[in-house]
């Protein structure tokens, strides 16, 4: 594990980007293959080259978007507008998540999508109101635990967490697909 931390701390920038770019796209992949239940690319090899840059990118706007939100929510802190419980611990890593998932994860999740859509060729927004409804139920309790650990793993378990939301949709779309054709029972 210290590798991994050197690794981190010496290369912030190249290691979120590596990071993201692995596990981001291991998580879509993941996604589709559990979706259509069949061992195949999301889309042609050269959009997938294409898309592993693209959540490297979204890797970097992570990184500066966790500095960022630090930042706010240490002001927030200093000028007496949390709760004390909020403060230290899992309090503030609670207040870190909550900031970063309201003021920057929607933002981030369009530009990712605007990503997405340059690289289909396509204009297609469908399922944005799930992916912002993830912010409430997935990333903020997520991205508690995430800012509750040292700084050296917060990208890693962030892109983790990707890779987790990826199965957890396929899925999810993949028993309502079932279901739809009539092979499974509805749950109710």
């Amino acid at each position: 594990m210290s590798f991994y931390v050197e690794w981190v701390m010496s290369s912030p920038m190249l290691s979120a980007f590596i990071q993201f770019g692995v596990l981001g796209t291991l998580g879509e992949v993941a996604s589709h293959v559990l979706v259509n239940r069949r061992w195949e690319l999301p889309c042609s090899k050269g959009q997938l080259a294409i898309k592993i840059l693209a959540w490297g990118v979204l890797g970097l706007v992570v990184k500066f978007g966790f500095t960022g939100i630090k930042g706010f929510t240490h002001a927030v802190q200093e000028a007496g507008y949390l709760p004390s419980f909020m403060t230290t611990g899992l309090g503030h890593a609670f207040a870190v998540s909550l900031a970063a998932n309201f003021f920057f994860g929607p933002q981030m999740m369009f530009f990712h999508r605007l990503e997405d859509n340059l690289i289909t060729r396509q204009w297609n927004f469908k399922g944005m109101d799930l992916a912002l409804k993830s912010l409430l139920w997935f990333w903020i309790p997520a991205h508690t635990l995430t800012f509750a650990l040292p700084p050296a793993y917060q990208i890693g378990l962030a892109a983790l967490w990707g890779v987790v939301l990826g199965f957890i949709l396929g899925f999810a779309k993949s028993k309502a697909a079932t279901q739809e054709m009539g092979l499974a029972p509805a749950v109710s």
